[in-house]
């Protein structure tokens, strides 16, 4: 329940008789318009999805607003809320007896059997061989309290006290001895990669100009791209190219696409770019620009491509594919209005629209869920770009001792060759 309530924010600005005013978040009732700040994603006014949870003017409680305002209104207080509802179906939980906890039980049930086998076996020899009562009694009693492990919660508790200071020298301070057992009980670590196995800092690894030492805030991936472009088209190049090709509609890059698409005015017309996972956005493509010159896309170049980004991608590098399509003016005349929810430019084709109002038949959620797949096929492809995520310091060695001791490290990413992730080229 503490963790819980370190995500829950002390105070909230609320509207209340026109006045601007912070109070405390237990004093928020129904009806308050709130204002939030920081950000939220909300572009709308109205709902827009039938499920709460996708709709993108509902601000959960608890989560993170990464940038720009907004004011809303509450709708649901307390234990209503998801994260209400989370905490109390948590305090619910109980958390059970702990794996050591067990085998303690274990071992004691087995002894008090031996204890009790042995005393009786005892006790009916003593009848037998014509002793008291008393003296059979108190033989049973002497070997059940003999067998009873007196010392056993005290051997317990030294031997995960001496793990405890050990890991203590080693700059790992332990606050529940219990820990120490459930560490030492470990046999598979599940751990995300970005950010954690890595640094987050996407660079450009085959390169022969130092790349700028600017601090840029923002996704790793747009920063060592913007980085990059930076180089290749001089000091102040990329806001001369943004000014001159002003951005008018974008769908951002998300796991269930793995693409990002913008739109830019580019002259009398304009311009589609995309950029996502290489191998998705070449299956889009019908054309290629090689040496300024537009070509047919064949199965000679697929399988250049193929050989290059297995190369890349077995260097544990994130490769990026890039394309673009230019919209015919007379459909897309100057002023035309996109929309990004509902594409209303060459984002899909008829075959693949198909296939999605199936997928919606068939319950796989809505059909823009399955909008991975509905790309052109007369986009043209330009190139890609491979970049690396250093990992953090440390973590080759650490994977290394987990493993060392029968302990396996798995993460989770949709493809097979983010896993060399940290992999030296040249080894």
């Amino acid at each position: 329940m503490s963790s819980f309530a370190s995500m829950i924010p002390t105070m909230a600005h609320v509207l209340r008789n026109g006045r601007l005013m912070d109070i405390k978040v237990e004093e928020v009732v129904l009806g308050d318009i709130v204002d939030i700040s920081g950000g939220d994603k909300t572009r709308r006014p109205e709902f827009t999805h039938d499920n709460p949870l996708e709709s993108k003017n509902v601000v959960m409680f608890s989560t993170s607003v990464l940038e720009g305002s907004g004011r809303g209104i509450v709708i649901l207080t307390a234990d209503n809320t998801v994260v209400g509802r989370i905490a109390a179906l948590t305090a619910q939980v109980s958390s059970g007896p702990s794996p050591i906890a067990k085998e303690i039980y274990h071992f004691i049930h087995i002894i008090t059997f031996v204890a009790l086998g042995v005393g009786v076996t005892f006790f009916v020899l003593a009848l037998i061989y014509g002793y008291a009562l008393i003296q059979a009694l108190i033989f049973f009693m002497g070997i059940v309290v003999a067998n009873v492990p007196e010392g056993i919660v005290a051997t317990v508790t030294v031997c995960l006290t001496l793990t405890a200071v050990k890991m203590r020298k080693k700059s790992c301070l332990v606050k529940n001895l219990e820990a120490v057992e459930t560490l030492g009980s470990t046999s598979t670590i599940c751990s995300d990669k970005t950010g954690t196995l890595t640094q987050n800092r996407m660079t450009n690894e085959d390169y022969t100009i130092p790349l700028p030492k600017r601090e840029v805030a923002g996704d790793a991936s747009e920063t060592a791209i913007m980085k990059y472009c930076e180089l290749i088209l001089g000091n102040g190049g990329t806001k001369k190219m943004r000014d001159r090709k002003k951005k008018v509609a974008e769908i951002p890059f998300n796991s269930t696409n793995k693409y990002q698409v913008s739109i830019h005015q580019m002259g009398d017309r304009y311009i589609l770019v995309m950029k996502g996972a290489a191998e998705k956005i070449l299956k889009a493509c019908s054309t290629l620009l090689i040496g300024g010159n537009e070509k047919i896309k064949d199965k000679k170049f697929e399988e250049d491509f193929t050989k290059a980004y297995e190369k890349l991608g077995g260097f544990g590098e994130r490769v990026l594919g890039f394309c673009d399509l230019e919209l015919d003016p007379e459909k897309f005349p100057q002023g035309y209005k996109f929309d990004t929810e509902n594409p209303n430019f060459p984002l899909t084709s008829t075959f693949f629209l198909a296939l999605a109002i199936v997928a919606h038949f068939m319950l796989i959620e809505k059909y823009y869920r399955a909008r991975s797949a509905l790309l052109n096929s007369d986009l043209r492809f330009l190139g890609f770009m491979a970049m690396i995520d250093p990992p953090r310091p440390g973590v080759p060695q650490a994977v290394q001792l987990c493993q060392n001791n029968s302990i396996y490290v798995l993460r989770h990413n949709w493809h097979p060759y983010s896993a060399l992730v940290g992999r030296d080229p040249d080894d």
